[in-house]
């Protein structure tokens, strides 16, 4: 027997398995190992082998399927793992003590969340689903054991963490810098950026979240992000119907993402507005939140 393969029963064996027959809306059976997986690319490191793949297939044996308006979890919820985002589009957001609710991440295939109750042991954000989606559930102190065996893996955690500080960091310059019209823009190009990630068009695609949700992310009100979406029509620079959209002028909104609403602060590269995802050695590279 491989030290691979007894290091993956090793694991198996120490971390108990989540019934999924028995709860309703769980897949009984992952037919789409990580090793196949067409997000892989985004959720695993660099340089992963074979090998290595097969302790994350192992890894990952659970997946839910969520509905629109589902939760992946909540504030307060007990953090047991990590949630990996195979299919869907969702929302982070944080509620104040009278129930006002502000969005601070927008996630679609191939993100993680959850690393927000590691530190606690208690999540702090609600992640709800706003369409239906796979999520694979990551069992923590699996995930632990795996890293302590794998330092690839545990390196491209850290990674994870770091690029967690560094969103955060970037989402407080957009909001204390950038003009409303310029965070808007900066917004459209960052969707633009992560759906090329993933193989889909970077020009033409739709909005999963509403205007009042890109707002209270934006820091905006919902009229004032109507009026600049309108006014990015009627200028040429974005073609709006409902929720889908069509980027006309991307140099346009580019030099519209620089401006600032003070003058002489320099604009950081638009990679670092958003959680940066590096070149993974494909075709195409990306930014991600």
């Amino acid at each position: 027997m491989s030290t691979a393969v007894a290091a993956v029963q090793s694991i198996h064996r120490s971390v108990p398995v989540m019934t999924r027959a028995a709860k309703p809306g769980y897949i009984a059976q992952c037919a789409t190992a990580c090793s196949t997986c067409a997000m892989r690319r985004l959720c695993l490191p660099d340089g992963i082998t074979r090998e290595q793949l097969a302790f994350c297939d192992e890894l990952v044996s659970t997946r839910k399927r969520i509905k629109r308006g589902e939760h992946v979890f909540r504030a307060n919820d007990k953090f047991t793992g990590l949630y990996a985002f195979r299919t869907g589009f969702f929302k982070g957001y944080v509620e104040s003590e009278d129930g006002r609710m502000q969005v601070t991440t927008f996630q679609m295939a191939g993100d993680i969340a959850g690393l927000d109750g590691i530190d606690t042991e208690r999540h702090r954000l609600n992640v709800v689903a706003l369409e239906d989606g796979e999520v694979c559930l990551i069992p923590y102190a699996r995930l632990d054991a795996l890293c302590d065996r794998m330092p690839i893996m545990q390196h491209h955690l850290r990674r994870l963490m770091s690029s967690e500080i560094v969103r955060e960091q970037s989402l407080m310059m957009l909001l204390g810098t950038m003009r409303a019209e310029s965070r808007v823009a900066s917004f459209l190009l960052s969707l633009s950026q992560r759906f090329a990630a993933r193989g889909y068009s970077a020009i033409e695609f739709n909005l999963r979240m509403t205007r009042e949700e890109i707002g209270s992310y934006l820091g905006l009100k919902l009229e004032t992000v109507s009026r600049i979406f309108s006014r990015l029509q009627e200028e040429g620079l974005i073609q709006v119907q409902g929720r889908a959209l069509k980027l006309l002028d991307v140099q346009a909104l580019t030099e519209l993402a620089g401006q600032r609403e003070a003058r002489g602060v320099a604009r950081p590269p638009a990679d670092d507005l958003y959680r940066v995802q590096q070149d993974r050695g494909s075709e195409h590279a990306a930014t991600a939140l």
